[in-house]
């Protein structure tokens, strides 16, 4: 009698789990393809023809496949000659974003580092005000730092893009706090009984622990600084100095009408930042799913 109901209930246990395993992958899907089918509408739009993307009676797949739409991606230069304006746009991109993120990365850890393993005096008020940095809304500052590189002369200029990323975000000192405060004191003891200095314990000990969480962060701040529109469209006023998000902003304008160019210029513009995930997915969720625990 005992045996029947304890198979009963792993029955039930089973046919629970098998059910809620069920429910998950239902929902999943359902969110994959939620995702994936606007997604593979833009692809299969790119390859389309102006005429065909714009016929009121909506196929999916194209009457004829056709490259128009990344042949106007890779011609437009909005009349300023040259290279087209989505390249010109891409590389200025990477000049503006690329500086900001690797110091700025660097500058957030040892800070980090500093409040986690160090001990000095207002230590912990001086985090709280950091933290207290996060909570002012970045609308309210937009005024102010305006006038400011106004009056330094740095508008219509990268520089207000560029400076103030170089110094680390908040964001990412708490973030790396948390991922420090999880290493173990006693690698950084042993190192100073070795005769390290402080920079020594964080460049050949914490940095290489770190990785991981760097490289999540490091993604993270590309990536937003990458589709990064208001910035630019605020400062940057020369078509030379165009990102890629206000260039495409410019091809869109010119190209209003032709739906297969705009889709096109979307996915070129989108690759990178595939490519990067794709590259550096392992690390990246490593590095979100270690923040804070003990290694």
């Amino acid at each position: 009698m005992i045996r029947k109901q304890s198979n009963k209930k792993a029955q039930l246990n089973t046919v629970k789990n098998v059910a809620g395993t069920t429910a998950v992958y239902v929902v999943l899907v359902l969110f994959a393809l939620w995702i994936l089918i606007p997604f593979s509408i833009v692809i299969v739009t790119s390859f389309k023809t102006a005429k065909d993307a714009s016929n009121p009676q909506f196929h999916f797949f194209p009457e004829e496949w056709v490259l128009d739409g990344y042949k106007d991606v890779f011609t437009y230069n909005a009349g300023m000659g040259g290279a087209p304006l989505l390249i010109r746009g891409f590389m200025n991109t990477l000049m503006i974003v690329l500086p900001p993120t690797i110091l700025g990365l660097f500058c957030s850890a040892m800070s980090a580092y500093a409040f986690a393993k160090l001990r000095f005096k207002g230590k912990n008020l001086l985090f709280s005000a950091l933290l207290m940095t996060m909570m002012i809304p970045g609308t309210i500052m937009l005024t102010p730092s305006y006038l400011i590189y106004n009056l330094l002369g740095w508008v219509d200029t990268p520089l207000p893009l560029m400076i103030p990323g170089m110094f680390g975000a908040a964001t990412c000192v708490f973030f790396m706090r948390q991922f420090y405060a999880g290493i173990p004191t006693s690698l950084i003891e042993a190192a100073k009984l070795d005769g390290m200095g402080y920079f020594k314990i964080f460049w050949k000990i914490m940095v290489p622990l770190s990785v991981p969480a760097l490289l999540a962060q490091g993604i993270l701040g590309f990536i937003g600084g990458y589709n990064d529109y208001f910035g630019p469209y605020l400062y940057l006023q020369s078509p030379q100095w165009y990102t890629l998000q206000i260039a495409l902003n410019s091809f869109q304008g010119t190209y209003s009408r032709n739906i297969p160019a705009m889709m096109a210029g979307a996915l070129i513009a989108l690759i990178p930042t595939l490519v990067i995930y794709i590259v550096a997915q392992k690390y990246f969720i490593e590095g979100i799913a270690t923040s804070g625990m003990k290694l």
